[in-house]
């Protein structure tokens, strides 16, 4: 038992070195990735079983992209492959008053062309007790929604506990579906709520305020309307530059409202993955503590993020606990 099933694309970055523009580099590094994915890998390097539900090319690149995941230890029994190219981004990292710059190339590729039906979610989900998701993977296309819908489905008659990081990206959704209405029914099929205000205005169309009032009255208004949720957690991120942020968590969880400190992080060397990382955190957290204690785990684990290169953070749960108690000055361990 405590395996934990992660449903989502594998994506690769492509990035100039450095904090090059596109037009001023003539060479690229290229990382693997993908929201969930990060997620499914950071909860590995900290010590968790994890089981992967994708689709990558059928080429060297998917070879590649299988050969990188199966790295972590994650069990990728339930990876498809087909004829389509994997899916892959570009991005330009900001720096200072610079913000970074992001252009997708997914809506054909070898995830968006998932076949629906194909995966026996029972068996994928035997022995698990978390099975996460995100708003990223219905909004790619609607073989990937009706796959995710058919394992929400099957967790919930197995009493799985469900967490959902429901972001809307607005680039996405272009196959004909409502993605606010989407989002709010796959929510229906979920436990755990990973978002804040901005997520719960897009899904319910409501319009509360990001202070702490506006965020009790929304997280009661999804209760409210969505009665299977029944932990809120909320990631908080202020921007001062594009290499300075902090961040700082925040929760409703029955009648209980806590929140953290703020973490600051400077300089910022990845901001790509720092919300994974946070939910990644909590998953870790909730099983091994209360739901305060996980709070904190999480938005340790999402400043930590901000300093690794890439879209996944390699910390383990010492890295990470380590900050949470307040140890952050970064002094070299011999």
């Amino acid at each position: 038992m405590n395996k934990i099933l992660t449903f989502g694309e594998i994506i690769m970055r492509l990035s100039p070195p450095g904090n090059r523009t596109m037009k001023q580099s003539h060479e690229m590094e290229f990382f693997f990735g993908g929201t969930e994915l990060n997620v499914a890998a950071s909860l590995a390097t900290m010590g968790c079983e994890v089981k992967h539900v994708s689709c990558v090319s059928d080429d060297f690149v998917g070879e590649s992209a299988l050969a990188f995941v199966k790295s972590f230890g994650i069990d990728t029994s339930y990876i498809a492959k087909n004829d389509h190219p994997l899916g892959l981004y570009f991005l330009e990292a900001g720096s200072s008053v610079r913000a970074s710059r992001i252009a997708y190339n997914r809506l054909n590729g070898s995830f968006a062309n998932i076949e629906a039906g194909k995966t026996d979610w029972k068996k994928a989900l035997e022995s698990c007790t978390f099975f996460h998701w995100t708003g990223i993977s219905p909004g790619i296309s609607e073989p990937a929604y009706e796959s995710l819908k058919e394992g929400l489905q099957t967790a919930r008659e197995m009493g799985i506990e469900v967490t959902a990081d429901p972001a809307y990206r607005s680039n996405l959704w272009k196959y004909g579906k409502n993605g606010s209405e989407v989002l709010k029914e796959l929510v229906g099929y979920s436990t755990i709520f990973i978002g804040g205000v901005n997520e719960i205005n897009e899904i319910l169309g409501t319009a509360f305020s990001q202070d702490k009032e506006g965020f009790l009255e929304a997280c009661q208004e999804l209760k409210r309307q969505v009665p299977s949720v029944h932990k809120i957690f909320d990631k908080i991120r202020i921007g001062v530059t594009a290499s300075s942020q902090q961040t700082q968590g925040r929760a409703l969880v029955g009648g209980n409202y806590f929140e953290t400190g703020l973490l600051k992080v400077n300089p910022v060397v990845d901001r790509i993955g720092t919300g994974d990382a946070f939910a990644a955190g909590l998953i870790y957290g909730l099983q091994h503590f209360d739901d305060e204690k996980a709070l904190h785990f999480a938005n340790a684990a999402c400043a930590v993020k901000h300093t690794i290169p890439g879209d996944i953070s390699y910390s383990s749960a010492e890295d990470i606990l380590e900050v949470m108690a307040g140890n952050s000055g970064g002094r070299i361990k011999r």
